[in-house]
């Protein structure tokens, strides 16, 4: 058309250099029957948890003319009670900080310990945010090995940090996409090398620790004040809509991030959501019991079809292994031809799949089964 504006690209703006040609995260979002791609709880909020949501936020509504508690005082105090009565140490209200999602607790960190001219390193293939929001933040980012099972090779993961000297480390268990925990042991062995190359904040992420078949690593905070562990209520609480996540570390932490938190970055509404589903942890923890029992099914059927399985402590599953030059992301296309949806995360060879209800994890074993038999003909 004569005279139509050029199309400006992102390349074409003055955006910083090691944003340039990055693409943004995000799986796909389509419309299929079962969706088991993002790792979501598929189980709705109870009715009774969705009352006493519209209570709490009714009563918080009445004061929205007013700025929210900027220091969460009431839902930081609920969330160490969570934590001493399920993590296996106690820990007060001055232990933990809550923010908009794990997301936003990692991005303070990075503001408050990485930034300009500082590193962080993760052990790859690993949760690819961590990445992202390190090179938001301006905080150079280094990949650490994994062995090929996906395990972290202590002696290859202590020698990349003494040579790198990074100023945060980030070890993800249970680790995001391969779905296998890291022992309580490596991570101290981590830990003591960080602090060895030079004082660095290690961070634990523990998104999926509900699922796992082993204990928290939140006792390790004790004595340890470069230690932190981060949390997210969007997994084990079924409420990925709600954006609340949340670390536990050394009280000098929690005073740091504060330096660089927005004013009232919490809202009100938020706040009175996260503390209703709080009072009802029992009930959705039984939630969790019912997916860890489905997640042990999809691993022991996979593996009864014939194709490879990553050990997992989520509520996701790693399986493949799909060989030659495009059979990745083909498989993934023949089984959302059967209408359903997995992760192709772009490790070579494997898919994710979530844990979802009984028949939506037998809609998903049906077109696996499927496609062994169209690659076995």
């Amino acid at each position: 058309m004569a005279g139509a504006e050029p199309v400006t690209r992102i390349d074409d703006l003055p955006v910083r250099d090691e944003l340039r040609g990055k693409s943004p995260y995000g799986a796909p979002q389509l419309d299929v029957p079962v969706r088991l791609n993002t790792n979501e709880n598929p189980y709705p909020l109870p009715e009774p948890l969705v009352e006493r949501i519209a209570e709490r936020v009714r009563a918080a509504a009445r004061d929205l003319n007013r700025y929210p508690d900027r220091d969460a005082v009431e839902l930081r105090t609920e969330l160490a009670r969570y934590l001493t009565r399920t993590g296996g140490h106690q820990v007060t209200r001055a232990h933990v900080w809550a923010a908009n999602g794990s997301n936003e607790v990692i991005q303070q960190l990075l503001q408050t310990f990485g930034g300009p001219g500082r590193t962080a390193i993760g052990f790859e293939p690993s949760y690819s945010m961590h990445s992202l929001i390190a090179r938001g933040t301006g905080t150079g980012w280094i990949s650490g090995p994994r062995d090929d099972d996906f395990t972290i090779d202590v002696d290859a993961a202590t020698k990349a940090i003494a040579e790198n000297r990074p100023d945060v480390v980030f070890i993800t268990t249970p680790n995001n996409p391969t779905g296998n925990a890291v022992s309580a042991e490596t991570v101290l062995a981590l830990h003591d090398a960080a602090q060895a190359a030079k004082p660095s904040v290690v961070v634990v992420d523990e998104a999926y620790v509900e699922f796992s078949h082993g204990a928290s690593l939140l006792p390790l905070i004790e004595g340890r004040p470069h230690l932190v562990v981060s949390r997210t209520m969007s997994k084990a609480f079924g409420a990925a809509g709600l954006r609340l996540g949340y670390l536990a570390a050394d009280p000098a932490v929690v005073d740091a991030v504060q330096l660089v938190r927005l004013p009232y970055h919490l809202s009100a509404v938020t706040q009175a959501t996260a503390l209703a589903a709080l009072e009802h942890t029992d009930t959705l923890l039984g939630y969790v019991e019912q997916l860890k029992a489905e997640r042990d099914r999809l691993v022991a059927e996979l593996r009864a079809t014939g194709y490879e399985v990553t050990d997992s402590d989520a509520n996701f599953v790693q399986f493949g292994r799909f060989e030659g030059e495009g059979a990745t992301h083909a498989a993934w296309q023949r089984i959302l031809d059967r209408g359903v949806l997995v992760r192709d995360n772009g490790v070579p060879g494997w898919l994710r799949v979530s844990a979802g209800t009984p028949a939506e994890n037998d809609a998903f074993l049906d077109a696996v089964r499927e496609l062994k038999k169209e690659q076995s003909a």
